[in-house]
Parts: structure tokens; sequence; C-alpha cells
């Protein structure tokens, strides 16, 4: 799997699988059987990755960052994918949206999430707008000067970390002939400002230890300076930063694959029945051939994707492709991994029941199977003008 990688790029994969295997690995049982990071694990995780040179490299290296390009850091993510989702938020990699912030944000929000100093989430799910991002009622009003805010956020990540969280919320709506629309704004939110808070969310089979998180708004008062980008200015902030979510999902879904083979690969060469491998038996190795195949192509499609953006040309429909793509693969691939374990891939002996469950989400979050496949479907039919 080479797609005319370098031997940088070769060096910044080994540099940062090695750094998974060494320092994520030996905690995920213990995250896996109590749900939690303990905070001196978590802080050990984001020190060594500070010391590495990889925290936040994801940035330019305008703000003293590593400066990593799309595909480099598909390279990154794709290796954090062979771990805990749970320990491998504390590699750090701040929200890119927050290369947004203008005036005093770059000294209060901007630098100190780069230098590791304080952690971000993003917040735009609702119980009742996930898809539809326009169906958002969390909302703000002016009043006195100020933005005060009502409603509520569900669905997220890493929240309960976080110092602050960039949260998207409907501060208008305009009347089209498709019915109302909704202006939304992008604010950044500081842990305990009053009227806001953060509470523990729902307990998901998906990736214990990285958990959910509710935020709750009630009279919260925000002035302009919390602000990020420009009022009713939201959509074209997240069509600006977030492209990259839907790469991450893809990419570390290919890292997880790759591990899940791995153990299924190296459990047929040496589990005997019936007086020879199991491997040898075509119905075992025609899965292993179609597993490493998916996985590849799968790895191919993201990768292209991200060298299209650092190319400068437009990609988001590759970037659903690969995003749909990377996700359905590594469901395929994890229960082909059971199957070939037989019974004792169900058993907590191994992890494989572990990414089993962990794979599902990833057809869900940052836009599900079926958003992907409408973007696909609506850029090939444009160009027709359907």
């Amino acid at each position: 799997m080479n797609y005319g990688l370098s031997d940088e790029h070769h060096m910044i994969a080994d540099t940062v699988r090695a750094f998974v295997e060494k320092e994520i690995y030996p905690h995920e049982e213990l995250v896996e059987r109590t749900g939690e990071v303990p905070q001196e694990i978590a802080q050990e995780i984001k020190r060594k990755t500070l010391a590495l040179g990889f925290y936040a490299c994801n940035f330019p290296e305008s703000v003293g960052c590593a400066g990593l390009n799309h595909l480099e850091f598909a390279l990154v993510e794709r290796e954090l994918g062979r771990g805990s989702m749970a320990l491998n938020h504390f590699f750090g990699r701040p929200q890119n949206i927050l290369m947004a912030c203008e005036g005093d944000q770059v000294e209060r929000y901007l630098m100190p999430a780069v230098r590791g100093e304080r952690m971000d989430a993003l917040a735009m799910t609702e119980p009742g707008a996930g898809s539809d991002v326009r169906g958002m009622k969390c909302a703000a009003h002016r009043e006195g000067g100020d933005w005060v805010v009502n409603g509520t956020k569900h669905f997220i990540s890493g929240a309960e970390h976080a110092d602050f969280i960039i949260v998207f919320i409907a501060t208008g709506e305009d009347q089209t002939d498709k019915g109302p629309k909704k202006r939304i704004t992008a604010f950044l939110v500081d842990r305990g400002t009053p009227g806001f808070t953060i509470r523990d969310g729902y307990k998901s089979v998906s990736h214990r230890g990285y958990k959910n998180m509710i935020l709750d708004f009630d009279d919260c008062r925000l002035p302009d300076a919390q602000v990020l980008g420009e009022v009713d200015g939201g959509f074209e902030v997240m069509n600006t930063w977030l492209y990259a979510t839907r790469i991450t999902v893809a990419t570390m879904s290919v890292g997880r694959a790759r591990r899940v083979f791995n153990y299924a690969l190296t459990y047929a060469a040496e589990r005997e029945q019936f007086g020879q491998k199991i491997g040898k038996f075509q119905g075992v190795s025609f899965q292993l051939a179609n597993m490493i195949t998916e996985i590849d192509a799968a790895d191919l499609l993201t990768l292209a994707s991200a060298d299209r953006l650092d190319k400068g040309l437009p990609a988001n429909r590759e970037i659903a492709s690969a995003k749909l793509y990377a996700s359905e693969m590594l469901a395929r691939v994890t229960d082909a991994a059971i199957q070939i374990h037989g019974g004792m891939g169900l058993m907590d002996d191994y992890p494989l029941e572990r990414f089993w469950r962990d794979a599902r989400v990833e057809r869900i979050w940052d836009g599900t199977s079926e958003i992907q496949r409408h973007i696909i479907s609506r850029d090939l039919l444009r160009a027709l003008g359907a």
C-alpha cells in the first residue's frame, strides 16, 4: 500500500503506529472494563504526544504546529484508528475550525488549544436535529447587546474533558420558497459560563470510555466576542473546516480494520481443525482474500480523497465515498474476523467483540451512510443538470 507515498510519509505512519502500540494498547483493557480514562494516563499520553511533536499536527506551522497536509494527517489518523478512541483523544487533534479565530480569540482559544493547554469539543447534534442541521432548535436571540441561548445539544464527544465548546446555534430564520430556513452561527462557549451545563449522556456499546455528553443552555448569555466567524455565517465556517471529519472516520476505519485483519490472519495460520490449519480451507482463505482487498480499496479511496484536497481539487463526493465505503467495510471485516474465530470471537478473551461493537457507530456519526449516498448521488446528477 504505497500510493506513491514518500519515505517521510512512511516515517509518519510508522511513528504513530509505534506510539499507539506502545502507549495506547496497554491501557485499552482497563478503559474497556471501567469505561473511564484515568487522569494520570490521559496526561501521560498528552505529554508524550507533545514531546513527539505530533500534538495538533493538523494545524499549520504559522501557529507553531507540524503543519501536516491532508494526506499526511490522514496517515496519522489511520494509525490512531488502530487504538482506543477514548485514549487516542489525548493524542490531541483540536478542531481545525479554530483557525477561524480572530482578534482576542486567537490567544484565548486557538493558541492554548494547539499548545495542549486547553481542550475543545464540537457541538452540533440535537435530539431532534442530527443529519438535518437546519432543524436545530437550540437558538439564540439578541437581548441587551448579548446573545441569550436556550436549548440542548447531545451526542457531544469529548465534552467531559473540554475547557470550551464550539457550538452551532440558530440565530434567526429566513422565509424561502422551500419554507423556513435557519440561520446558524458558531459560538465559543467556556465551561462554567452561567446558564451552560455539561452532563452525562447515554451509555453506548461503541467506544467505551469515549463518552457522549449532553449540553444544556438556560438563558446563557454570550457576548459578540464569543462568535466564531460571522454572525449567521455558521454554514460557511462548517463548509470551510469540517469536511475533514469524514476523512477521519474513513481513515480510522481503515486502521482498525487492519488491526482486526491481523488477528484473523494469525488465527487462521495457527488454528487447526480436521488435521490442518484452518487457513487452508477455502471457506476461511477466501474470506481473508476478500477482507484484505476491501481494506486496501478503502485505504486507497481515502488517501486519494485527502490528496485531492491537497491539490485544491473538488473532493466532496470523493470524501463521501471514502467515508461510506470505509465505514461499511469495517463492519464486514469485523464480522468476518469473528466468524473465522468461531465462538471465541465473541468472548472477551479477544478484543474482536469490542471492535465489532465499535464498528457499528462509524456508519452513523459524521454523516450517516444514507447522507453520504445522498451527497454522492447529488454530485453525479447535478453534473447532468438533474
